[in-house]
């Protein structure tokens, strides 16, 4: 059994859907006898591109609020790799803003 991790994914509602398969199928979200568990809650993300960037949303160098979804899932740690690729795959940011981190677990 493999380290567990927390992956945390910032994501526009339009592009949950397609993230959650890209992480799932990828090997997220998988308790006992369950695939591509997560959680999810609405927000709102706020960034300003700044000079260079080609924003999916927004202008360079004007602030910008976008109504996103925070996924929750865990992840082992021998298919983390493979968990980001397809992430960073499906996700339609430059730059996705995502964070993952050790978790105790109990499998």
């Amino acid at each position: 059994m493999s380290q567990l991790h927390a992956l945390v994914i910032y994501v526009p509602d339009s592009h949950a859907e397609a993230v959650l398969t890209a992480v799932g199928n990828a090997g997220a979200g998988r308790l006992g006898d369950y695939s591509h568990c997560s959680f999810r809650a609405p927000g709102t993300g706020r960034f300003t591109p700044s000079p260079g960037a080609r924003p999916f949303i927004g202008t360079t160098g004007v602030p910008e609020e976008v109504s996103e979804v925070r996924i929750e899932c865990i992840v082992e740690e021998d298919v983390l790799d493979a968990v980001v690729l397809g992430l960073r795959q499906a996700h339609p940011y430059e730059e996705p803003a995502f964070m993952s981190w050790p978790v105790n677990g109990h499998r």
